[in-house]
């Protein structure tokens, strides 16, 4: 079964010939602003590996960008899929009732680590909606029109998720920009200031926030700080709970919502069925979490969750959609999430991150061109460096590493405000052999490129 195989590569070249002809395909009808660098076109999938066209089998460490915690084509959840469909496809919320989106609520707003006696939950299509429904009924709820967001962020690519997004390598072009959002630092420990002693870089990164006040925007005037409990495309950096903490009690001082951006981290990614609930264990919650990718094991779904009195803020019609908790879509978040309780993906995704960080730590005892490994649970980064001294951030071999990879059937992507992180986001199904042969594969790629 392909669930169970190794990466193998069949082809004398990749992509193969049947893949070359698809991708030329595309190159003709689709815009090239949806850019792809991977030779792999899908012919089917199974838990953790992909069979393209030609028959090569690639062990797949991307994920769908960490939609696939569950995997490829989990058997329970397209029987889930099958079922609903015989039964109906679709039915719009804000005009018929069906119990699916009830019940996927209630399952939510019972295991979600929000601030909150009551909690409601609502559902959009992508994290970016999820993230830009967020802020608007943060803004609904405390009457403010004011957010802040943080250097490295990635919150999606509408108009207003764009713009909270750090990196304008996104929005080349796509200005002008909504205003009342303005930005903080976000706790990169790694890239601290020089000579900031390790006790004073809490207090730095806070104080980034401050000045926003002074300087942007008075704290009375914003809704919602909007953070990533570890961030994506940043480069895979956790929030420090003493820093969420600081930020928390700053919310609280000034009537601002905290909101969780888990689109990424959510569903079991980092341990934790949510990120957040290493906030909670201690002693904070936020007030939103907006989430998405994973909740449904490949269709699309995203959801808003928080207690009731912020929920009922908005007038009635300014929320909801179309699509928004499609009949299909909370049939698949349903099974995924009785899954990932059934067969405790959090506690494998500890187990496989352990194996992870042990294997990179390492990789960074022994080569000069590893600059730091961090992460949670089964959400790694690996940052590299053209030295360890300078910390000079090395995106071309970041590049050539992912490209060795692919070309030895191992499918991982890049990220980082530098371009120089790589990001481990594999199925949590993903077997011990498949784990071993994709750290042979990885490691290898590593000491090719680097020369080391």
């Amino acid at each position: 079964m392909l669930r169970d195989s190794l990466p193998e590569i069949k082809t004398e070249c990749l992509p193969g010939p049947k893949a070359q002809a698809v991708i030329d395909r595309r190159a003709a009808a689709i815009p090239s602003g949806i850019r792809c660098g991977y030779p792999v076109v899908m012919d089917h999938a199974e838990g953790a590996m992909i069979e393209d066209v030609d028959g090569n089998r690639f062990l797949d460490w991307i994920g769908g960008v960490g939609v696939l915690n569950i995997g490829h084509c989990h058997p329970e959840v397209v029987e889930a899929v099958k079922n609903q469909a015989d039964k109906y496809f679709h039915g719009m919320f804000n005009v018929v009732t069906h119990e699916g989106y009830v019940a996927l609520a209630e399952k939510l707003s019972a295991i979600a680590p929000v601030k909150g006696d009551h909690v409601k939950a609502y559902f959009t299509n992508s994290g970016a909606e999820a993230d830009e429904n967020a802020v608007k009924i943060a803004r609904a709820y405390t009457k403010r029109p004011n957010i802040i967001v943080f250097s490295g962020a990635f919150h999606g690519r509408t108009l207003l998720t764009m713009s909270m997004t750090s990196k304008k390598a996104y929005a080349v072009g796509m200005g002008p920009f909504p205003d009342g959002i303005f930005r903080a630092q976000f706790p990169y420990y790694y890239r601290n200031p020089a000579g900031m002693p390790q006790e004073k870089a809490c207090e730095y990164y806070l104080e980034s926030i401050k000045a926003v006040f002074e300087q942007c925007a008075p704290a009375d005037t914003i809704a919602a700080v909007v953070v990533e409990p570890l961030q994506g495309e940043g480069g895979f950096i956790p929030a420090p709970i003493e820093w969420i903490k600081a930020v928390r009690e700053l919310c609280d001082e000034h009537g601002i919502l905290l909101v969780a951006d888990e689109v990424q981290t959510g569903f079991c990614r980092t341990g934790r069925m949510f990120a957040s609930e290493y906030w909670k264990e201690a002693g904070i919650e936020p007030d939103i979490i907006a989430t998405a990718k994973s909740i449904a094991g490949g269709v699309p779904l995203s959801a808003i969750i928080a207690r009731d009195e912020i929920m009922d803020a908005p007038a009635p019609g300014t929320i909801g959609g179309t699509y928004g908790g499609n009949a299909l879509a909370c049939a698949a978040a349903l099974k995924v999430i009785e899954v990932m309780e059934r067969d405790n993906l959090a506690g494998r995704s500890l187990e496989i991150g352990e194996k992870v960080m042990s294997r990179y730590n390492a990789l960074k005892e022994e080569l000069e061109c590893v600059g730091d490994v961090r992460g949670l649970g089964g959400m790694i980064g690996i940052e590299f460096v053209k030295d360890k001294e300078s910390k000079e951030p090395d995106a071309a071999l970041a590049s050539a590493i992912i490209n060795e990879c692919a070309q030895n059937g191992l499918l991982v992507e890049g990220a980082g405000t530098y371009n120089n992180v790589i990001r481990f986001l594999a199925p949590l199904v993903m077997t011990d052999e498949q784990l071993e042969a994709g750290l042979t594969i990885f490691e290898n790629a590593v000491r090719n490129c680097s020369g080391c």
